[in-house]
């Protein structure tokens, strides 16, 4: 809803007149969420002041009342709202939250990322461009920040936090483990430690292939779980049946699934 201190998205004192229809909006996601279709921001040229209800040109302050229609504005995408540190990044075509000073460009990926992850994450060509594969909504365009994770995927930050209040540890798109789950590997590794499995089992193998290093190995069963071979990893996916150790006998067989009666 428009007043003077703008709506639920942004702070300002102004509306937008959308280019497509003409209607007044307070911002162009208030637009979409009435409309039909979508406002480019990029395209808005006039804007109607909340304080003199006059029409003019896109500008910071009104040329009528001089009221201030944000404390940022952007020309460009003709953003306005309180100061949150923005700054406008030529490469992704819009505005970031900052301070700017905080953030870098990564071309590859094409997206704005903290500092702390210059020459520390992995690059996924035009990952922003990407919806998240959680909730399936735009990434790049989004007022949500977005996460990397180890994998080089990105998901909105609400969405991983999400993940990880349910639980979930991997990579929607790739099962990589989404953060460092040594600690939570030892803990696996303790429980197996404190439950032998029953002599029947005792011995077996099976094959696994390891979501974290793609590692192809043979590894004791357990229903706790199968550790890589190679990075100790428990994120592994069974890859076959059971691998029996013939007692007396340096042989392996491996079990398949008994047949089903037929009636």
């Amino acid at each position: 809803m428009a007043s003077s201190v703008g709506c639920q998205h942004y702070v300002r004192s102004c509306l937008l007149k959308a280019p497509c229809c003409g209607k007044l909006y307070v911002c162009r996601l208030c637009h979409d969420a009435e409309e039909n279709h979508q406002m480019d921001r990029f395209k808005v040229r006039e804007v109607f002041c909340s304080a003199c209800d006059t029409l003019q040109k896109a500008q910071k302050t009104c040329q009528e009342c001089h009221a201030q229609f944000g404390e940022y504005y952007c020309d460009i995408c003709h953003l306005f709202d309180k100061d949150k540190k923005q700054y406008h990044c030529q490469p992704c075509g819009i505005c970031r939250i900052g301070p700017k000073d905080k953030y870098f460009h990564c071309q590859k990926c094409n997206l704005c990322l903290a500092q702390d992850l210059r020459g520390n994450h992995k690059c996924v060509e035009n990952v922003s461009r990407q919806n998240c594969p959680v909730c399936m909504e735009d990434i790049h365009t989004s007022r949500i920040g977005a996460h990397v994770l180890p994998c080089g995927h990105l998901l909105h930050k609400t969405c991983f936090d999400d993940m990880v209040r349910t639980g979930a540890y991997r990579c929607p798109l790739c099962m990589h483990s989404a953060w460092n789950m040594e600690e939570h590997w030892e803990i696996i590794d303790n429980d197996i430690a404190q439950s032998p499995m029953p002599t029947e089992y005792q011995g077996a193998t099976v094959k696994v292939i390891c979501n974290d290093c793609q590692s192809h190995c043979t590894v004791p069963f357990h229903v706790l779980g199968m550790k890589c071979a190679e990075c100790g990893s428990y994120n592994t996916a069974q890859d076959g049946g059971l691998i029996q150790q013939q007692h007396h006998s340096d042989s392996y067989t491996e079990n398949e699934p008994e047949p089903q009666d037929q009636h």
